[in-house]
């Protein structure tokens, strides 16, 4: 919880007491777990379900993870404790990787049973079910079903739960959780850190460098210091979300069936103390004693500071920033619990001098991860709070005086020896042998690629805005195929007589309160003629029940990376795809032959690093701001929603010609006016083209 929480924080529960008294559901505390002993905390805290990951196929590649014969032991236990076991196989799979998915869950299914997989990619839920997984498939938060009609979607798919995005208001998750269709569950973030872009909707680190946040890879460029017009600070590095009393109001949600805790990174000292609070929010809402022994045990977690971001809107409470005091520096947004300060003394060593007591084995971060002189290091004796700490720090780093040092992990007495005594139950289950499947060559079905006569490449230029100047009639020029941005403005303005000619685009997110609009959008530009739309998340074809006479593509925004998820597409009754320009050049280039849809590709233009709804905070948008590394972005605002660009557009141009010949038969080019005041950076933009994706 962030430090000194205020009257308005303590007294939350008058905020929730409309929902408190109206409790329908007890959901499941799922917890993280990253690394066997996290997972043992989590058992040790009352956790219902753990949450966790492999060696490959996982949105947290940092954690160590899990081998599938460590995790067969730790599901017998979880069972025979009457536990639950969830495998993030999360991320986004690449053209060549299905059938080594396939044979992965099929080791899961016959190995391990675990009680649910989730997914980011949608041709996963296709692939489980032909690899004999008969448990749940949930779709992860980076899928990006946002909105309720994309519930149903979801449904048509495969999926029995939904993880939803953790900027909703409460408002927004009750809207869904009323239009929750039957044999459709939600899960929601509770507590842990927090992107300040949507998940699914960040190309952030992979455009700097192809180290890709949906490939679990992201090295959070979000977290670093930016400068604008002589301001500098970590300005879009998000404080943790912790919900904390309000989460309460969630128990009158009967589809909200599960409180998920973020942090397959942190170890098990956070994940015992944040369980053990959330389990007791929710086992005793009415108890005022409950409550502030859980906001106890949260200030003992050691994670940053907390914010309840939207989540108080329509609770009596307002919408919180999540970076709004990160300008100046003095509030942290590293991980752990600030301790102290880097001091020197006469004989130039490097000294802590803590703010509480340290025992021994505490794990110290020094620094930001951005920093040359960021290290990690473990306390090696206890050090009583205010007496000075030599730190041994490694010989290459320097840190400047009054750098902030964090406590990240400790290992008390009382949960190291808890940790021991589940550690003596696991052994129970651990090294059973197991008649192991050979599932060496075993292969999925894939759908059969698309054959016929190679169409005609078609080039389309994606305005930003309604055209002006001497376009033709109407603000279009003649001969061209135009895409536009569905808004209110272009249904106004645009000719009828030329609604069937453009094709209509709409947003990469919609948010559960503007699904109304966006669905009385959309008739009317079919009212007026409009036949082609691009629909930028795989759910968003449930805007569509009545198809006949349209034509749909799946968008670029879609992540769309392997044939699986284009036959997913399919079924949901897409004509085409635009593949993610996320991929390497190989990946591109080798999807066309294998595809059962006919695919186009986004050959130019500024195409967003990310995507978020939070406040812009001290940074003013249409002003460049600079990475220390002198990196310039800059950033507009659509809707609810603040667009990231870099300064330098996305050029494939140069491989058109392979990228034809390969079999691409669309290409977008995105038209974005950056500020007039900055300079286009001169680099090349050609994404993950030559240094692949990770």
């Amino acid at each position: 919880m962030r430090a000194g929480a205020d009257e308005r924080e303590r007294q939350a529960g008058a905020d929730i007491s409309s929902g408190v008294k109206d409790i329908r559901v007890r959901p499941e505390i799922l917890a993280p777990a990253g690394d066997m002993q996290a997972a043992l905390a989590a058992l040790a805290g009352g956790a219902d379900a753990l949450y966790l990951g492999l060696k490959h196929f996982s949105a947290r590649m940092q954690a160590e993870n899990f081998s599938t014969t460590a995790l067969a032991g730790l599901t017998d236990l979880a069972h025979a404790e009457g536990r639950r076991i969830y495998v993030a196989m999360n991320t986004l799979v690449k053209p060549s990787e299905p059938a080594q998915a396939y044979r992965l869950v099929r080791r899961l299914a016959a190995d391990v049973k675990p009680d649910a997989l989730i997914i980011q990619d949608p041709g996963l839920l296709d692939l489980a079910r032909q690899a004999g997984f008969t448990g749940e498939l949930h779709l992860s938060t980076l899928a990006n079903v946002t909105h309720p009609k994309a519930l149903q979607a979801a449904v048509d798919l495969g999926a029995q739960r939904v993880i939803i995005p953790r900027e909703l208001r409460f408002e927004e998750v009750r809207q869904l959780a009323e239009t929750c269709p039957e044999g459709l569950s939600l899960e929601i973030f509770v507590h842990g850190a927090l992107c300040y872009c949507v998940s699914g909707r960040c190309w952030w680190s992979s455009y700097m460098g192809g180290k890709s946040g949906l490939r679990g890879r992201c090295v959070q460029p979000c977290r670093r210091q930016y400068a604008q017009k002589g301001r500098e600070g970590r300005f879009f590095s998000c404080l943790d979300l912790a919900l904390g009393p309000a989460a309460r109001a969630l128990l009158s949600l009967e589809q909200v069936k599960s409180w998920k805790i973020e942090g397959r990174k942190k170890g098990p000292h956070y994940v015992y103390y944040v369980t053990s609070a959330y389990r007791l929010l929710r086992d005793e809402p009415h108890n005022p004693e409950a409550l502030q022994e859980a906001e106890r045990i949260l200030g003992l977690a050691l994670g940053r500071p907390g914010t309840r971001a939207a989540f108080p809107a329509g609770l009596g409470g307002r919408e919180e920033s999540p970076v709004s005091s990160s300008l100046t520096g003095e509030t942290q947004t590293s991980s752990g619990l600030i301790c102290g300060r880097i001091t020197r003394d006469d004989q130039e060593r490097y000294l802590l001098r803590p703010r509480m007591t340290l025992i021994p084995k505490d794990f110290l971060r020094v620094g930001y991860e951005d920093e040359s002189w960021h290290c990690t290091l473990s306390v090696p004796a206890g050090v009583a709070e205010g007496r000075d700490l030599v730190l041994n720090l490694p010989k290459n780093k320097h840190p400047k005086i009054g750098t902030p040092v964090f406590l990240i992990d400790r290992r008390e007495p009382e949960l190291t020896a808890l940790l021991l005594d589940w550690g003596r139950e696991l052994q129970r289950f651990a090294g059973k042998k197991q008649e192991r499947e050979d599932v060496a060559g075993l292969e999925p079905r894939l759908p059969a690629p698309l054959r016929g006569t190679k169409r005609k490449a078609l080039d389309v230029r994606l305005l930003s805005s309604l055209p002006h100047g001497r376009e033709g009639k109407d603000g279009i020029r003649p001969g061209s195929v135009q895409g536009l941005w569905l808004s209110p403005k272009a249904v106004r303005e645009v000719s009828r007589t030329l609604f069937g000619r453009i094709s209509w685009w709409l947003p990469p997110v919609i948010w559960p309160d503007e699904e109304e609009h966006w669905s009385r959008l959309i008739t009317a530009a079919q009212r007026n003629g409009a036949r082609h739309f691009v629909c930028n998340a795989p759910w968003q074809a449930a805007f569509f029940s009545e198809k006949k006479g349209l034509s749909l593509t799946a968008g670029p925004f879609c992540n769309l990376a392997n044939v699986l998820a284009l036959e997913a597409m399919r079924g949901l009754g897409f004509e085409s795809a635009i593949v993610s320009p996320e991929l390497g050049g190989d990946d591109l280039l080798a999807l066309p032959a294998l595809s059962p849809l006919p695919l186009g590709i986004v050959l130019s233009g500024f195409w967003p690093v990310g995507i978020t709804r939070h406040r812009s905070g001290p940074v003013k948008a249409q002003d460049a701001f600079q990475s220390p590394k002198g990196e310039a972005f800059w950033m507009r605002r659509y809707g609810e929603n603040l667009w990231f660009y870099p300064a330098w557009p996305l050029d494939l141009a140069a491989h058109r010609p392979a990228l034809e010949r390969a079999g691409y038969a669309t290409f977008i080019h995105m038209d974005e006016h950056p500020p007039k005041s900055m300079e286009q950076a001169k680099r090349p933009g050609e994404f993950n083209w030559n240094v692949d994706m990770l």
